[in-house]
């Protein structure tokens, strides 16, 4: 296996000679797409033995994990009613292959051998997601920034200087009409005959549901699906607190969208509640608008106030769907994303222990046995994977929704960095609320090593996913950052690595400050250069992450799911 993060052409080369190379198109050049790019090399329909040779290595980085729950707490119409939503859920796989990739037949059509087949369903596109998105399918060229969001002859600056009121918008493909000129086409047309289906799938299952409040969302979700028009279903989601079944499904996160950050992807997650744990976690989210005053920051930047609705719970998940599933797993979610939903009622935040665990026991142990110090591993424990995951989910909800200068969220205000910078933002804002909980009683403040270890080892976990994923580069950043800081040192002699604790806080204020002031300022120039200066592997790094390959440690993992495997 291969480390990622480097610029490696490996595959490129396995390839014909009509293959692009690594370097990525310039601002205003026309990103490449999917359609296109694959037709010079159409007679190129299998790969070649050494292209299988390295499928075959990659599928072994991902260890496979067994999606179940325990549901014999749930009656025959609860049963019925989770194969419908999983049904739903379903819906969103093919339509985010055609925001992805685009026709997954014709790409299916092109590929024989069946690993390579099975590593594009897994990749739902030609592009490992785990390894910079290099190609794995000869005549197939750099994966598109802007996906299948946008024309592929489509400039940045053609973009900007349109004239189309929707054009940022969340739910909306830009096209081309017949005279040529940039216009919009909203979600719920291009993706009509899914989204239709996937809306009578949910009103279905709320016919069956006796919750109440989780009727009324699924109900308004399915409208939702089929409008364009999400705000209402989230407040919705919002209330709904009780039901034991619950379920995420649209378009919610932009990470697909590396050109301006701005599309959303479909996506969903079908989950099963467990009630013990979700009663331990409600007490801290309380301490939310105490800690937003708190923050290591000017006034100016902390002077919004949390919603005061928010929650904490934990599931079992037993379906994953769309761009949920693609790429590195998310072990915790936390939404709403709308800035206004947010404000008004908070968000949230579902820790998914049952993935939670399958990553700590199958990837974090054994990167903490290869390359923490050996007296402080001691100090890596699923307790504190835990907390720090699920404060991660928390810190979302502290620091500034709308820029400083009145001119529209951060989100909108840092484009493309956005979803980095939110994602650095709540690792190091989580780190933080662990330390200040501590100091209130709420969390054993003896254990706050075992907290900042296994951080440590997190950061080494998360930056082999490749720099296209938003964590990996968050990652990245507060990793060089904080050893600049000396928050942790490498022994040179042993390649392992150490946590000053001290020295840690500090960093974890510093870079508190700095992200949370980036953000409020809506400062772009600044974000983009933090990343590019920070958001890279060195030599050493690369080295110590060969190790992790070289041992056979899987990079994520991949799920066997569905009604089959509940036993539905």
């Amino acid at each position: 296996m291969r480390h990622r993060l480097l610029p490696l052409c490996l595959l490129l080369a396995l390839g014909s000679a009509t293959l692009s190379g690594c370097s990525s198109a310039h601002d205003d050049q026309a990103p490449a797409n999917a359609e296109t790019a694959a037709k010079p090399a159409a007679a190129a329909t299998a790969a070649t033995p050494a292209a299988d040779s390295a499928v075959q290595q990659h599928l072994a980085d991902y260890a496979k994990v067994k999606l179940t729950a325990d549901l014999s707490g749930l009656d025959a119409d609860q049963k019925k009613m989770l194969g419908l939503l999983i049904d739903a859920a379903d819906v969103t796989n093919a339509i985010y292959w055609q925001q992805s990739w685009g026709d997954k037949a014709a790409l299916m059509a092109k590929i024989s051998d069946p690993d390579v087949r099975a590593f594009a369903e897994l990749n739902y596109g030609p592009w490992d997601r785990l390894d910079n998105d290099q190609p794995f399918v000869p005549g197939i060229g750099p994966r598109p920034a802007g996906a299948q969001f946008y024309p592929a002859d489509m400039s940045k600056a053609e973009f900007e200087q349109a004239e189309l009121k929707d054009k940022a918008s969340l739910y909306t493909l830009l096209r081309r009409d017949d005279a040529g000129k940039l216009t919009t086409v909203p979600y719920h047309v291009a993706y009509k005959t899914e989204l239709d289906k996937a809306a009578g799938l949910l009103r279905e299952a709320a016919k069956l549901a006796r919750d109440k409040g989780f009727a009324h969302y699924l109900t308004m979700r399915a409208d939702a699906l089929q409008s364009d028009d999400y705000q209402p279903s989230d407040l919705a989601w919002m209330d709904m607190k009780s039901n034991p079944i619950d379920i995420v499904i649209g378009p919610i996160e932009t990470y697909e969208d590396q050109l301006f950050g701005y599309k959303a992807s479909y996506e969903s997650y079908v989950l099963v509640k467990d009630q013990a744990w979700s009663k331990r976690l409600a007490r801290f989210a309380k301490y939310l608008p105490e800690l937003q005053r708190e923050l290591p920051v000017d006034a100016k930047y902390k002077a919004e106030t949390p919603g005061s609705d928010a929650d904490l719970n934990a599931y079992f998940a037993v379906y994953y769907a769309g761009d949920a599933n693609v790429g590195a797993k998310t072990i915790a979610i936390n939404l709403p994303n709308d800035e206004q939903v947010q404000l008004k009622k908070g968000t949230r935040r579902l820790q998914l222990e049952n993935v939670m665990q399958a990553k700590f026991d199958t990837i974090m142990l054994p990167i903490a046995k290869q390359l923490i110090a050996e007296d402080q591993q001691k100090h890596l424990t699923f307790d504190a994977f835990f907390q720090n995951t699920m404060f991660h989910e928390v810190a979302h909800g502290l620091g500034i929704k709308n820029t400083l200068d009145g001119k529209g969220t951060v989100r909108e205000a840092l484009k493309d960095q956005a979803s980095s910078f939110e994602e650095g933002k709540a690792d190091v804002l989580g780190l933080y609320m662990v330390a200040k909980l501590a100091d209130k009683g709420e969390l054993d403040k003896a254990r706050l090593m075992d907290n900042y270890v296994t951080f440590l080892a997190g950061i080494l976990r998360s930056v082999r996913f490749g720099a296209s994923d938003a964590h990996a580069r968050a990652n990245m950043v507060r990793f060089n950052f904080f050893q600049q800081q000396g928050a942790f040192s490498r022994d040179p002699a042993t390649g392992r690595y150490r946590v000053d604790f001290d020295k840690m806080t500090a960093a974890m204020n510093a870079l508190s400050a700095k992200l949370l002031t980036i953000q409020g300022d809506g400062d772009y120039a600044a974000a983009k250069a933090l990343t590019d200066s920070m958001g890279n592997v060195d030599a050493t790094l690369a080295g110590d992450l060969k190790k992790l390959d070289a041992a056979h440690i899987p990079v994520d993992i991949t799920f066997e799911q569905g009604k089959d495997v509940l036993g539905l």
